[in-house]
């Protein structure tokens, strides 16, 4: 990955009566030798409800990017934080579009990993002639297998502890539907019952997301605002299915309005959050893109095998 970098500006944008978005832009403003405007790509953060970290600045090469991060509803610097008032995929898509118009950039590559590049596939087929490219990893398109084998059943065999964990905050007679049960608790009207449950669902995500646990990872879990935001808005996504059909993503007229986009997926083999199957059945519905899929690793994005063929992706869109 790059070397860390600061913004040159920082910004807010307001897309609807009750949402303001945080944004910042980072890299090269300038534009390149021979090329009187900068490149410009737009990272689409996880979760739903994870936020923007200032180490995802560094997958794009700084002289030849300009980098945008934005906060998604909800989450991160975004206001109001946590809020699950329109706050839906759908909601999302129209804020990336008017932050690319606020921005007056014509096109730009797009970048999303895990829930990242449920929004990235949802954008792009919702406006493709806005995109040059796609760099996706740990695919995820909210399927109802996919929301089974995370939090029902399929994980829970590899991460039997954490999984112990994770139940344990629900009542044995509701485990049946733990994004359901989970939902009640994290929109439960007494604060107590809200963070307990916030922390409890996002440490089995963080403690399951690297081949190699990351104690560092999982102590992300145990802060208040953050893990309100991350669990609440995620359950929310995912207790309505995304808003989407199932699998609506993976539907062939879908792809067919992005199969000229070139397209580049990074996925982990033992990524037990995003497992490969998801990637595996973009790859066949959509043979034209390039699927690396990494032997040794997890989901995290901060993986090293994941992390270097993620910039080696970038840098190869970087002079389209």
């Amino acid at each position: 990955m790059y070397p860390p970098i600061e913004p040159y500006e920082t910004g807010k944008l307001k897309v609807s009566n009750i949402h303001t978005l945080y944004y910042e832009l980072s890299g090269n403003r300038e534009g390149r030798p021979a090329v009187d405007y900068p490149v410009t790509v737009v990272f689409l953060h996880g979760g739903p409800g994870g936020g923007c970290d200032p180490k995802d600045r560094s997958f794009f090469d700084p002289t030849k990017y300009k980098i945008v991060l934005f906060d998604q509803r909800g989450a991160g610097k975004s206001t109001p934080t946590a809020s699950l008032e329109e706050n839906t995929t759908w909601d999302l898509v129209k804020d990336v579009e008017k932050l690319r118009t606020h921005l007056s950039i014509e096109k730009w590559h797009v970048f999303g990993g895990s829930w990242g590049s449920t929004l990235a596939l949802a954008y792009a087929q919702s406006h493709p002639d806005r995109v040059l490219s796609l760099v996706l990893r740990g695919i995820f398109t909210l399927r109802k297998s996919e929301l089974n084998f995370f939090y029902q059943e399929g994980t829970s065999h590899l991460f039997p502890d954490a999984w112990d964990e994770y139940i344990a905050q629900i009542p044995e007679a509701e485990r049946n539907d733990m994004v359901l049960a989970y939902h009640a608790q994290l929109n439960s009207e007494d604060s107590e019952t809200r963070i307990r449950a916030a922390k409890a669902w996002s440490k089995w995500e963080m403690a399951t997301s690297k081949l190699y646990v990351d104690p560092a990872h999982i102590a992300r879990a145990a802060e208040d605002d953050w893990a309100n935001a991350f669990a609440r808005i995620e359950n929310h996504y995912f207790v309505n299915d995304g808003w989407m059909r199932d699998g609506q993503l993976l539907e062939k007229q879908g792809i067919d309005k992005i199969r000229h986009i070139p397209c580049i997926v990074v996925q982990g083999r033992y990524d037990v959050v995003c497992p490969a199957r998801t990637a595996y059945d973009l790859k066949k519905i959509w043979p034209e893109i390039t699927l690396h899929v990494v032997p040794d690793a997890g989901h995290s994005s901060r993986e090293p095998g994941i992390a270097k063929l993620l910039v080696q992706a970038t840098d190869s869109f970087s002079d389209i």
